[in-house]
């Protein structure tokens, strides 16, 4: 005997319905990340460290009402945290972060998300460990001095139907 379907299980079809059309639908909401990006975030999201577990289980409660997504894919890289509304990354780097050419990758990865807007913020994974309070104060602070990514809030709401823009 099954056991029933539950919590939406058995909404989707095995395979697209429909033509040529499927095909080119997006299949995930992140931006400019491919399937394969996709995938190898859900598993760093399986296997992630004891320092940004620590931090995820503070970060998920959404602190000063700010939603952090943990393992995010972006444009061929993987965050480890992110705000999207402030348009900030978060990193926990270990030792490993400081030898051969990692230094370099990094580097060019911060390079990649400051042109698409984001602010990387590096932190020690001892720092974790040692003072969680005071690298949550850190990135609330740094959250709370970075400016909305929609500036919606400074224009207003969109105009009524049938009003012009000025």
């Amino acid at each position: 005997m099954t056991n029933p379907l539950r919590n939406g299980e058995g909404d989707r079809s095995a395979k697209p319905s429909g033509g040529e059309a499927d095909s080119r639908r997006i299949r995930h909401r992140t931006v400019g990340a491919d399937p394969q990006n996709v995938e190898f975030a859900r598993a760093l999201r399986r296997t992630m460290t004891v320092p940004e577990v620590l931090l995820w289980q503070v970060l998920r409660k959404r602190p000063a009402g700010l939603k952090f997504r943990k393992q995010f894919p972006y444009r061929g890289y993987v965050v480890d945290f992110a705000c999207l509304e402030r348009r900030l990354a978060i990193e926990v780097d270990g030792e490993a972060h400081s030898m051969g050419d990692i230094p370099l990758k990094d580097a060019k990865r911060d390079a990649q998300l400051a042109e698409d807007g984001f602010q990387t913020l590096r932190i020690a994974a001892r720092d974790v460990l040692d003072n969680l309070e005071g690298v949550l104060t850190l990135i609330l602070h740094t959250c709370e001095n970075r400016p909305l990514h929609h500036d919606a809030a400074r224009r207003g709401p969109p105009p009524r139907s049938g009003e012009e823009l000025q």
